[in-house]
């Protein structure tokens, strides 16, 4: 099968889209497809990365937000790489304006839309939801149900990775959603590769001794990702018990971050690890993962911590919470700072040896990338056969 994912969100300085799309070249060249990516770029260029696999280059526009992304400016030039390429499948990676150029071009080949954003949780229901319910947020927020309404229309499938976002969608109106859950490499995150020399050395960078908790925290630097939570609710655990929190990422709020940490000598900033090996390394050598953020919509930070053999705490909401399970770890009402140091307080009071115990036999169960491919490659030779998009 021929796959072209129109994929707005990939950016070469990483995130959780880059990783999902790079593996996806990976495997599905492995697996006997055929493969490219239609990415917006800084120059025109086809960048082959592998048998059968390939990154087509559009040169197009910075989004004034991030200027670590851009976006697709017009559909004419997307629509002529589809033409040209001619692929029996095209995936749209995004439910704004590429999910309309995907739904619009009149070529014959089934297609997918991947919500890899979940943009009322995003914004929305984070801006808004502390002054009024869902529902009426909805309703005032009406404008995008209807975008996504009528664009899923021109689409076999829409791709959901978790049940809240699935079942959401499916209140909301937009028909042939499935639920695939992504995953993480196989062997590449693990509990062997906890290294104690490892925690010491993080520990130490936090001004702390080898008995004091390590809490790990991964992610950009943005607002979603609700980074002075994670810090404040570290502070107010850290009055009871010695406790170290380093984070790995970067973003355009990474000042703003800085300056919450002040003169804290308990939190250190480390720069994104691109050696995926040397990240493992430090998830498996860490106490617990705390992740801020309600509004993924997989939780792949989540995952591979999982997958690392350590204790999450994590929101109630949104992608991260599907892989608390078995008391490895715990749930806190999204949001909430106090709530989350109580979870921290109550793993620290239940046994951090005991948690890491349970998380290391849960490591196991967590979902690989590959089974997810394999899923919805699977779906994908099953809706080629039929179409349900609109005429």
């Amino acid at each position: 099968m021929k796959i072209v994912d129109v994929c707005a969100f990939y950016s070469p300085f990483g995130g959780g889209v880059k990783t999902y799309a790079d593996r996806k070249l990976a495997l599905a060249s492995q697996l006997g497809h055929d493969i490219a990516l239609i990415v917006p770029s800084d120059r025109n260029a086809v960048e082959k990365v592998g048998d059968n696999a390939r990154i087509i280059h559009l040169a197009s526009p910075q989004l004034l937000v991030d200027r670590r992304y851009r976006y697709f400016e017009a559909a004419s030039p997307v629509h002529a790489i589809l033409d040209r390429e001619q692929p029996d499948f095209v995936e749209a990676s995004s439910p704004w304006r590429t999910a309309s150029i995907v739904a619009d071009w009149k070529g014959p080949a089934g297609r997918s839309l991947i919500m890899h954003a979940d943009p009322l949780s995003t914004y929305a229901y984070r801006w808004f939801g502390p002054l009024a319910s869902r529902e009426t947020i909805d309703r005032q927020f009406d404008f995008f149900w209807r975008h996504l309404r009528r664009v899923s229309a021109g689409f076999d499938l829409t791709v959901s990775a978790n049940r809240g976002l699935t079942n959401r969608l499916a209140k909301g109106g937009i028909a042939r959603v499935a639920t695939i859950p992504m995953g993480i490499e196989r062997g590449l995150f693990s509990p062997a590769r906890r290294d104690l020399d490892l925690r010491r050395a993080l520990l130490a960078r936090c001004g702390l001794p080898e008995t004091a908790t390590l809490m790990l925290g991964v992610g950009r630097h943005s607002a979603e990702k609700r980074w002075p939570l994670v810090l404040d609710a570290c502070v107010a655990a850290s009055r009871e018990t010695p406790l170290g929190l380093v984070i790995i990422g970067d973003g355009r709020q990474r000042s703003q971050l800085i300056r919450n940490v002040g003169a804290n000598p308990h939190v250190h900033l480390l720069a994104p690890l691109e050696d995926r090996v040397m990240l493992a390394r430090v998830l498996a050598s860490g106490d617990a993962l705390i992740h801020g953020c309600e509004t993924e919509t997989f939780g792949m930070v989540a995952a591979e911590a999982a997958a690392s053999g350590i204790p999450l705490i994590v929101p109630d909401e949104g992608g991260s919470s599907c892989f608390v399970s078995d008391g490895a770890g715990t749930s806190y009402k999204s949001g909430d700072p106090v709530a989350a140091a109580d979870a921290i307080r109550a793993l620290i009071i239940g046994g951090i040896g005991t948690a890491l115990e349970r998380a290391k036999v849960g490591a196991k169960t967590v979902p690989t990338i590959e089974a997810h491919f394999r899923q919805l490659f699977a779906r994908y030779e099953a809706a080629s056969h039929r179409s349900y998009r609109a005429a």
